[in-house]
């Protein structure tokens, strides 16, 4: 399945509704063999990173993204989840995010940005 701008607003605003930061859209279709799109999050607390992860664990299947691989419950400092070829979700804590850096492991990517007409 091919994400559009739309689709991927769309996961964007389910990490904006459990109040997720420093959100990070990553596009390495020309980079990268295993995903198209990764996203990278960051919740404040353990507790946080769940309810993201949860949630979208719940809501990206409903809209047609299938979560194949849901990886660091419960301990939650990192979460991954892979969703097939088209995106790749890391939540992470403030820890966790500051240590692996994994915007400079791509840093070669473009950053999505959204055209503020069609949100």
């Amino acid at each position: 399945m091919e994400l559009d701008q739309k689709k991927l607003r769309e996961v964007v605003n389910f990490v904006e509704d459990k109040k997720g930061g420093d959100i990070s859209l990553l596009n390495l279709k020309e980079i990268s063999t295993v995903t198209d799109y990764c996203l990278i999050v960051t919740g404040n607390t353990t507790t946080q990173v769940k309810a993201i992860a949860n949630y979208l664990d719940e809501k990206l299947p409903e809209m047609g993204i299938p979560v194949h691989h849901l990886e660091g419950l419960p301990a939650a400092k990192w979460v991954l989840m892979d969703c097939g070829g088209d995106l790749v979700v890391h939540v992470m804590t403030p820890e966790q995010r500051e240590f692996y850096q994994l915007e400079r492991l791509w840093k070669d990517a473009g950053v999505v940005s959204f055209d503020p007409s069609q949100v």
